[in-house]
C-alpha cells in the first residue's frame, strides 16, 4: 500500500522538491501544504488523483487541526510527516527585536510542535509512522550572526531525540535532517535580517551578514539529490536518527566534535570534581 505524505512549506525549497520528486519517481499519497496553497496550483493541476494541496500556516491552531482532519478523512492516514516549515533569522542578538525573535520560535518550534501533537494520535493508532523534522548544520554548530536561528534547531534537535525515544514503543521513527548550504530560497525570502547595529560594524556578526548574501545561488548543496536521500531514509527499517547533508554540513560537525571532545578531556578532572566526595567507611 502506498505511503500518505503530508509535508509543510510546500511553497518553495525542500518541501516543493520533495513533493514533486514523491509524484515523479514513487507511487506514494502527498498532501503538500503552503500558507498559500495558490504557489502549489501547477502541481495540483497535474498530479489531482494522488496530491492533496492544503492551506497551512503552521503558527495557527486551527489551520493544523483543519489540515490533519481533511488528511485523514480524503487519505484515512498519514504515514511521513515532514516538518520542513520554517525560515532563518539573522543578526546577532543585540540586533533583533523580542518581536522577530517570537516570531520565528513559533515557526521553527511550537509550530512544529504542534503538528506533531496534533499527528500523533493517528500514527500511534497504526503502530507506525516517520517523523522528518528539518533541521540544519546550524542545529549542531552555531554561527556568530544567526544564533536565534541556531537556537530554534537545537530545540528541534533536543526534541526530535527524545521523542526518538518517546515514540520507539509505538513503531514511530523519528529523523533530524541536518543540512549544509543548500541551493534553496534559505538565504534569499525565507531568511529575515535584523537591522544592524552600528556596535556590531566590524564584528563576525557583520561577517555573517556579508556571507549569507554571498552564499546566495552559489550554495554546493543539490535539493534534489537531498530530497532523494529522505525518501531513502522512510524506506529503511531502521533510518539513523539524525543525517547531516553535504560536506560543509559534515566538515562543521566534525570539526566541532573534536574541539568539543579535547576540551571535555582538558577539563576533566575538574568537572568530575563536583560530585560529593564519597568516602569509603
Amino acid at each position: 500500500m502506498s505511503k500518505v505524505w503530508f509535508i509543510t512549506g510546500c511553497s518553495k525549497g525542500f518541501g516543493r522538491q520533495l513533493a514533486l520528486e514523491l509524484l515523479k519517481t514513487t507511487d506514494a499519497k502527498v498532501v503538500a501544504t503552503a500558507r498559500n496553497p495558490e504557489t502549489l496550483k501547477d502541481i495540483q493541476s497535474q498530479y489531482r488523483d494522488r496530491l492533496l494541496v492544503l492551506k497551512l500556516d503552521v503558527t495557527q491552531p486551527h489551520d493544523i487541526k483543519t489540515s490533519v482532519a481533511d488528511t485523514l478523512k480524503t487519505f484515512s492516514k498519514i504515514d511521513v510527516l515532514v516538518n520542513n516549515a520554517g525560515y532563518g533569522l539573522g543578526g546577532a542578538l543585540e540586533e533583533c527585536s523580542m518581536q522577530d525573535i517570537r516570531k520565528v520560535f513559533d515557526t521553527n518550534v511550537f509550530g512544529l510542535m504542534e503538528l506533531i501533537k496534533e499527528i500523533l494520535p493517528s500514527m500511534r493508532a497504526q503502530r507506525s509512522g516517520y517523523i522528518l523534522n528539518l533541521s540544519s548544520v546550524a542545529g549542531l554548530v552555531s554561527m556568530p550572526g544567526i544564533g536565534i536561528y541556531n537556537s530554534t534547531k537545537f530545540a528541534v534537535e533536543g526534541l526530535s531525540e527524545a521523542l526518538s525515544g518517546e515514540l520507539e514503543h509505538f513503531g514511530i521513527k523519528v529523523i533530524l535532517i541536518e543540512p549544509g548550504p543548500f541551493r534553496t530560497d534559505f538565504t534569499g525570502e525565507s531568511l529575515v535580517m535584523s537591522s544592524e547595529h552600528p556596535a556590531y560594524q566590524d564584528s563576525s556578526a557583520a561577517q555573517i551578514r556579508q556571507y549569507l548574501t554571498q552564499m546566495h545561488n552559489n550554495q554546493p548543496g543539490d535539493p534534489i539529490k537531498a530530497v532523494q536521500i529522505m525518501i531513502k531514509l522512510v524506506n529503511m527499517e531502521n533510518p539513523p536518527l539524525r543525517i547531516p547533508l553535504g560536506n560543509i554540513a559534515m566538515e562543521r560537525i566534525h570539526k566541532k566534535l573534536k574541539a568539543q571532545t579535547e576540551e571535555f578531556a582538558q577539563y576533566e578532572d575538574l568537572a568530575r570534581s563536583a560530585d560529593y566526595d564519597m568516602t569509603v567507611a
